[in-house]
């Protein structure tokens, strides 16, 4: 597909290009596989295919937002692809979603239409009276279909076929993806992905790492994750290799996992190097397909894991919204700390709250800009203020404390935002502040992150109770079974008289991290 500007031929290139590509070149290749099931690229060219004449029958067109409750699965990647064929919005939820959580996230995409699959469906049908925009579901794998008055439920295996449209003429600038993300502050924010992004992101994944036909990319991390769509799937279309998918991380499983699916490359994030290392050692940990695994943050036994299961250790930095734009890259060694260097067609800064650039070594906010503002994210979805403070003349302002050395390698140093990250999470601290907020025997709450042994955070709160009132940590964490997910419900729970606070008022939680590891190191 291509554009013409100025009498100069522009290359549109879009995910779908690529696998009609690989469809010609390597038809017979595996594109995914599953513990349950395989597709070749041509199979799932005709897979995906059928379920966008379906769904374009049942009235899903161009820039429709179809909101999607699947677990890693083949019907999963075919809905998604079937929306991108139609010009649609796919939008993954977080199937960790719960309450309120859940219904602000169906109530800001406004969609009319989601679809479910089977192990979902209780939690939709828990939510429904407060979805207001709902008015069609789409089930997959359900044996009977609910009644509802105001929304009709349809069986997707059941629908009848038809035929796919022409594939949407998109731009590559066009959403063609929405993932939920936490930020600093407030309920999870809705990141719009442009079809420039997925390509590009996938492109320059296969490219910096060297990836080719022969490699599978295992990844055990959910699809409405950056890793298992964008670090995946996508990459493996664009290089032409296998993506390899299992439905959740397991440490007694995982090296058996790889075996199975033949794993060359796979993906960590937060403590699962941590834990796969802790795994008692044995004669044949080096006898495995892997040659590189990739992700953060980087373990200190970094050199002893690579030489106990025989493999190279990358990393890097970005994020969902700001993309990745920092890489290793193989052959180079790096100095202790740092996670590389700016990937091709990205330029960084440190600065100071002014915006003045800090010279080498110095520790200041990072921004960054990609060569082609594509690549990284197209904005929050209806947050436009929100969204002009973070890009700002092409600059995303990450919220990382950074410093670069003169050979430009980067320094990961902290967090200006008010951010907790748990085993590959990053969640809002105020969003679990207000759904404890919510219990009426809590008078005040602060969440932060304390140091985990695992590496990254684990969740602690501490909570002021109202006079008169009683509160125990299991009644704390019953309630927030029940408001959040569960990566976010906390580890560490003090209740104190009253909240240190700041000058201006403001919860002081350096002080309550210092009390906490305070406690921790007396074993109380």
């Amino acid at each position: 597909m291509t554009n013409t500007k100025d009498g100069q031929t522009v290359a549109n290139r879009m995910v779908l290009d690529a696998l009609a590509e690989q469809v010609k070149v390597r038809p017979d290749r595996d594109f995914l596989r599953f513990r349950d099931c395989n597709y070749t690229y041509v199979e799932f060219a005709e897979a995906y295919r059928n379920v966008a004449g379906r769904l374009a029958a049942y009235g899903v067109s161009r820039h429709d937002i179809v909101p999607a409750f699947f677990p890693n699965s083949g019907p999963a990647v075919e809905v998604w692809f079937a929306l991108m064929h139609l010009g649609a919005v796919w939008a993954p939820i977080n199937t960790e979603f719960r309450g309120k959580q859940l219904v602000h996230a169906l109530n800001l995409m406004e969609s009319d239409t989601l679809i479910v699959d089977a192990p979902y469906l209780e939690q939709i049908m828990k939510v429904l009276p407060s979805l207001q925009h709902v008015r069609r579901v789409i089930l997959y794998g359900v044996a009977e279909l609910p009644e509802h008055d105001k929304v009709e439920f349809t069986d997707l295996d059941k629908m009848p076929d038809g035929r796919p449209p022409p594939r949407a003429e998109v731009e590559r600038a066009e959403v063609a993806m929405i993932q939920f993300t936490s930020g600093s502050s407030g309920v999870s924010k809705a990141v719009q992905l442009s079809h420039g992004y997925l390509e590009g992101q996938g492109s320059g994944f296969s490219e910096v790492f060297g990836l080719g036909e022969t490699d599978v990319l295992y990844c055990p991390f959910p699809l409405y994750h950056w890793d298992a769509t964008i670090g995946t799937v996508i990459t493996a279309l664009k290089c032409g290799s296998t993506a390899a998918l299992a439905r959740k991380f397991s440490v007694s499983g995982f090296w058996d996992d790889i075996h199975f699916f033949g794993a060359t490359v796979f993906d960590f994030m937060g403590a699962t190097l941590t834990f796969i290392y802790r795994l008692p050692e044995r004669p044949d940990d080096a006898d495995n397909p892997v040659r590189f695994a990739w992700g953060v943050p980087m373990p200190d036994f970094k050199e002893d894991f690579e030489r106990r299961f025989d493999l190279k250790l990358m990393e890097g930095y970005g994020s969902t919204e700001g993309g990745i734009s920092v890489f290793q890259y193989w052959g180079e060694k790096y100095p202790p700390g740092s996670c590389g260097r700016a990937a091709p067609g990205w330029n960084l800064k440190i600065v100071d709250d002014d915006r003045n650039e800090l010279p080498a070594g110095a520790v200041g906010e990072l921004i960054t800009k990609p060569d082609d503002p594509n690549q990284m994210m197209s904005g929050y979805f209806k947050m436009p203020e929100v969204n002009a403070e973070l890009i700002r003349d092409g600059w995303y302002h990450t919220g990382d404390l950074c410093r670069l050395d003169e050979a430009g390698n980067l320094y990961f140093a902290g967090r200006k935002k008010d951010v907790i990250r748990r085993r590959g999470e990053n969640m809002s601290a105020l969003e679990i502040e207000h759904a404890i907020d919510s219990h009426p025997d809590v008078s005040e709450v602060a969440a932060y992150g304390v140091p985990s042994e695992y590496s990254e955070e684990e969740v602690a709160v501490s909570i002021v109770v109202r006079d008169g009132c009683t509160l125990t940590e299991q009644s704390v964490l019953d309630h927030c079974a029940g408001k959040m997910a569960r990566y976010m419900i906390p580890e560490h729970i003090l209740f104190l008289e009253a909240l240190p606070k700041t000058p201006t008022e403001k919860v002081a939680k350096a002080e309550l991290k210092k009390l906490h590891a305070d406690i921790i190191r007396q074993g109380k």
